[in-house]
């Protein structure tokens, strides 16, 4: 995390605060996560260099730098067309090379499936099954579930075709996930 500068996902007006341990906006409603959180998701990844990682929900590509320096292959989705491409221009004037897609995260990407690992960067109000589904066997996929103001950190190890051992790390809040399989 040390390698990733997070005041350059910063507005200006927000950037004496970058590196306290707080989440602030980005824009479209949208937050940049607390440096405690992103670590902590990451952690429950367990990324190996060449993990092929799905990131949904891009925002200001903070995470997405993070993933990238522990040597994942990223593909990440946004939502917002306005961050999206915001991001796309900022990671790749940064160095970063993730592939970018603006659409409904919660649905994935089944063209690219199946992931090592997915990361879901909103709260859902329930694991969609079609991330689930794009999910390799042996593969984990962290998601915040609950309501509008809570979520429990989940994470899900594929252990077979259809079968999955779930583990909950705590309460979280974050913005909504917004989609077909979401709010």
């Amino acid at each position: 995390m040390e390698k990733v500068p997070r005041h350059f996902f910063f507005d200006d007006a927000f950037v004496e605060q970058a590196y306290t341990d707080k989440a602030f906006p980005i824009g479209e409603g949208q937050t940049i996560s607390q440096p405690y959180t992103v670590a902590f998701q990451t952690e429950l990844l367990n990324i190996k260099n060449g993990d092929k990682v799905l990131e949904i929900g891009t925002g200001s590509g903070y995470q997405t730098c993070i993933l990238l320096e522990l040597g994942a292959k990223v593909y990440t989705i946004e939502r917002q067309k306005v961050l999206f491409e915001r991001t796309k221009i900022k990671l790749g004037d940064m160095g970063y090379k993730a592939r970018f897609f603006c659409s409904d995260g919660s649905l994935g990407l089944p063209m690219y499936a199946p992931f090592d690992k997915i990361l879901v960067t909103a709260g859902a109000p329930f694991v969609p099954k079609t991330l689930m589904d794009q999910l390799m066997i042996g593969g984990i996929l962290v998601i915040p579930v609950g309501d509008e103001k809570v979520q429990i950190m989940t994470s899900l190890i594929k252990t077979g075709a259809d079968t999955y051992e779930k583990q909950e790390q705590g309460a979280f809040r974050f913005v909504p996930l917004k989609g077909d399989q979401a709010w």
